[in-house]
């Protein structure tokens, strides 16, 4: 279903405040999200741009044009649909200003949990015009996108982030200015006499494909699975930088729903555990479950996990033998084997 803020974003055309974009303009929804209800006056070509990749297949079932990332210029309007980083939801306003025709309104909603009232201020302050009005739980603003915006676009642009002076990383990123702990505690415990093909499943910018290529130096391949676009892209750069002998591939699909097709001797992952703010278990299950049927007859899983998370029921039910590596104050190293 739906966030509220979608709503919220649509209102002011909606409820005749501004007028809808009509019929042979072109419109950029930035964040885009399934379950929108387009006004009755709303007669604009939708172009929708969602990177993750399961918000990206609702869309498609939905029968919306979405891409992952954003294309083309000299939009009429824009509609940006806030997340929860700050350096994320600045980046999609620059792209906005980028692809958005002078005088073009953008529109911007969110909620309190994803900071909209200090970016409303902040873009009040610029003196730009336009207004806000909240609804349903979220704040919408809106501006005309001026004739030179070269210092805001590049004020807010996201800034490419270099973690341990290695690994390129971008604000939105799981981990993005900092070696996560929990993955940091499973490259401790990876072998190094691996010489199969191995799968990453979540692999973030690419950091535990790259530290598996340095400690398994026989790995014959990699194959990378992540639901997010841009982490993806950053992954296969830091695999083309920091491992440029390890045959590698790179898969952008939603591994609770989108089963790879190929079978792998080991696979590595640091699931994610929550969607919104609470810890949502299944998601790790989901993934546990996908790695067991992507895996080779005596393969093995190892994959790191919240101390308090309840892996373990899935574990006995999936594989022949499992066990637990070791743990840590904060974290947890299980392993399964087919």
């Amino acid at each position: 279903m739906s966030r509220d803020s979608v709503k919220t974003l649509f209102h002011p055309f909606d409820s005749g405040v501004l007028a809808a974009p009509g019929e042979g303009e072109r419109v950029l929804f930035l964040g885009a999200e399934a379950g929108y209800r387009l006004p009755q006056e709303f007669a604009a070509t939708l172009a929708c741009v969602q990177p993750d990749r399961p918000a990206y297949r609702a869309l498609v079932s939905a029968g919306a044009s979405v891409t992952p990332f954003p294309e083309g210029e000299d939009y009429a309007a824009t509609l940006i649909l806030c997340g929860k980083h700050r350096g994320e939801n600045e980046n999609l306003i620059a792209e906005a200003l980028k692809r958005t025709r002078i005088g073009g309104l953008i529109l911007v909603a969110g909620t309190k949990e994803d900071g909209i009232q200090s970016l409303r201020k902040r873009f009040a302050a610029l003196d730009w015009g336009g207004d806000s009005m909240p609804k349903y739980h979220g704040v919408v603003f809106w501006f005309a996108r001026p004739e030179d915006p070269s210092a805001e676009i590049a004020r807010f642009a996201a800034k490419p982030v270099r973690v341990e002076e290695r690994f390129d990383a971008a604000p939105g990123m799981f981990s993005h200015d900092r070696i996560d702990p929990g993955s940091e505690l499973l490259v401790s415990r990876l072998p190094t006499d691996f010489t199969g093909h191995a799968a990453d499943f979540g692999a973030g910018y690419g950091y535990l494909s790259v530290m598996l290529a340095e400690r398994a130096p026989g790995l014959k391949g990699i194959d990378l699975f992540e639901s997010d676009y841009n982490s993806l892209e950053a992954a296969r750069g830091n695999l083309k930088a920091l491992a440029p002998d390890v045959a590698t591939r790179f898969y952008w699909q939603d591994l609770t729903a989108e089963a790879p097709r190929d079978h792998y001797d080991l696979i590595v992952m640091n699931p994610p555990f929550h969607e919104t703010q609470a810890a949502d278990p299944a998601l790790g299950q989901a993934m546990i479950r996908m790695a067991a049927r992507s895996l080779k007859q005596g393969g093995r899983l190892m994959m790191v996990a919240n101390r308090g998370l309840p892996y373990e029921p899935v574990m006995n039910e999936l594989f022949r033998e499992w066990g637990e590596t070791c743990r840590n104050a904060r974290f947890k190293v299980l392993w399964g084997r087919r």
